[in-house]
Formats: C-alpha cells, sequence, structure tokens
C-alpha cells in the first residue's frame, strides 16, 4: 500500500496551523525548509520537512521569534519543545502524537502518553487531547493532507486504549446499578471511538453495560428481549444508517423492540445532530455530545 510521504505546501498548512504564505516567507527568508520540484517547478516537500514545521510551528506557538528558531539545530529544537513539555502538556502532546502518527511509531506514542497520564486522568486526556487530535485528522484526512492509514493507525490506538480502561473498570465493577445499558452501532457502522467511550463513561457511574460493538442489525437487539424486561439502548450514528432515514429507523426500532417491552432509545452521533427533539417518542433521546451524556449520566446517580 502507497502511504503518503510527499506533502504539497497546502498539505503543510493545514497540517500545521501556519499559512502557506508565512511558510514560503519563511523559507526563502530563513531557509527553514528544503522542498523538492518536480519535472514541472511545483514544490513538494518530504516527511523530514514536514515534521520540522511541525516542530518550529509548535515553538512559533509558545512565543519564540522565527529568527530565533530558524537558528536553532534539530537537537536543540527537540530539547526545547522538551523542556516546554510541562508548561504546554496538551500541546506537546498533540504535537508528539501526530509525530508518531506520520512515523507509524507506536512507542513514541506510547511515550508521550505515558507522560501526560502522570497529571491528567483518562477523562481529562480523552476530553483535552483525543477529542481535538481525532477532530484535526478528520479534518486532514477529508482533505487529502493524510492518508487513511495514518487515520486508522491513530484512531486504533485510541479505540485500544479505551478498551484498556474499560477492562479495568469491568474487573472492579462490583454490583448492578440501574438503569442497565445495552451499546451498539448499527448495521454497517464502524466509527466505534464514541461508543467506546460513551461505555467507559457509563461503567465509570457503576452502571451495568451489555456492550455489543459495532454492525449490529436492529433485529439482532431483540435477543436481549428474552433476558431483560428495561433496557435502554444507546447507539452511535456516524455515517449509518444511509438506506433510510433516523426517523424511519426510530420507526423500526419502536415497532420492534419498544413495543413489546420497556426499552429507551440514547442516539448519538452525526447523523442526529439536525433530529428535532419533538418529533420524537418519549423513550428516544438525542444527545447531542459527550460532555452532554457525562452530565445525563451524572443526573442518574
Amino acid at each position: 500500500m502507497f502511504v503518503k510521504t510527499q506533502f504539497s505546501i497546502k498539505d503543510l498548512e493545514n497540517l500545521s496551523g501556519v499559512k502557506a504564505h508565512t511558510i514560503r516567507i519563511w523559507e526563502k527568508r530563513y531557509n527553514l525548509l528544503e522542498p523538492d520540484r518536480t519535472q514541472t517547478n511545483i514544490r513538494f516537500y518530504d516527511l523530514e520537512n514536514l515534521k520540522r514545521l511541525l516542530n518550529v510551528s509548535f515553538l512559533y506557538n509558545e512565543g519564540y521569534k522565527i529568527s530565533k528558531i530558524a537558528n536553532l539545530d534539530e537537537k536543540e529544537i527537540t530539547q526545547i519543545i522538551q523542556e516546554k513539555e510541562g508548561e504546554n502538556k496538551e500541546g506537546y502532546a498533540l504535537q508528539a502524537f501526530k509525530t508518531a502518527m506520520f512515523d507509524f511509531d507506536y512507542h513514541s506514542f506510547a511515550k508521550a502518553y505515558n507522560k501526560v497520564a502522570e497529571t491528567k486522568s483518562f477523562n481529562q486526556i480523552f476530553f483535552d487531547i483525543f477529542i481535538p487530535l481525532l477532530t484535526d485528522i478528520g479534518n486532514l484526512w477529508s482533505t487529502g493532507s493524510i492518508d487513511p492509514a495514518h487515520e486508522r493507525f491513530i484512531s486504533e490506538i485510541i479505540r485500544q486504549k479505551i478498551m484498556v480502561e474499560n477492562h479495568k473498570l469491568l474487573e472492579n465493577l462490583k454490583e448492578k446499578k440501574a438503569p442497565q445499558f445495552a451499546l451498539y452501532l448499527p448495521h454497517e457502522e464502524i466509527h466505534e471511538i464514541g461508543l467506546l467511550f460513551a461505555n467507559y463513561k457509563l461503567l465509570s457511574e457503576g452502571f451495568t453495560t451489555i456492550y455489543l460493538g459495532n454492525n449490529i442489525p436492529l433485529e439482532s437487539l431483540k435477543h436481549l428481549l428474552k433476558h431483560y424486561n428495561s433496557l435502554t439502548f444507546l447507539s452511535y450514528f456516524t455515517v449509518k444508517p444511509d438506506h433510510e432515514s433516523v426517523y424511519e429507523y426510530i420507526d423500526r426500532f419502536e415497532n420492534e423492540i419498544s413495543s413489546k417491552s420497556n426499552m429507551q432509545l440514547w442516539l448519538m452521533g452525526l447523523k442526529v445532530k439536525d433530529i428535532d427533539d419533538k418529533k420524537l417518542p418519549k423513550n428516544v433521546t438525542v444527545i447531542n455530545s459527550l460532555k452532554s451524556l457525562e452530565e445525563k449520566i451524572t443526573s442518574l446517580k
């Protein structure tokens, strides 16, 4: 599989947050980067140039003058960034995670993660660092500045981190607390990070969860009705369903699941952002963000 290792100046702008015009000035005035050129004389930049720009932009955003940064070698830049780590843990971690992504380097990611975990809880890391990172990476993927392989590499590491935390909570869960939750993604939906973190939030507050995971047809939920008289289903709609509207899906849930017993449905994700609450049955709730979910769960205690 071909993985992107050459970047246009627009890619560098998207990845670093530094405007292309500014990059050209830095390049011309300070020899900050060393681009190659295509046969048609178009600039392109290799991975080392990209990583250098990421480091430079970090220091620039920390208040260093570009004229001073330009006189530093890579070793000196790295040393200063490490010294600044204690003052801006979130910025340092985001920088380190992006660099690890381009090198497909799990050990660098783990090193940065363990460092920030010394002073932040997993909940704080997720909201303060992982969500901005995933949002940024999603935008970069959509503009073509990074490959799907880069996005999948970071997403899979974050997914594994959440699963480890969930496993810890499950081992220490001592009693069942109502309501009980069944978490699933709809048929053909594979974007699992939001659902995994929702599971983490429920478990951390002591609620019992049945985690079904991704790609669950509505018909499969019927099997739970044989074992539970009351459940709150929680689902995350990122790109699915797409063969029917969310309202049509809810109608099917009402007919096939809720009509047979006392079942609630909580819905999250991009597909439900514009849903009109007034058109929903009383047992269906739209939750617009993970922060809102956190508040909703706290209100149940």
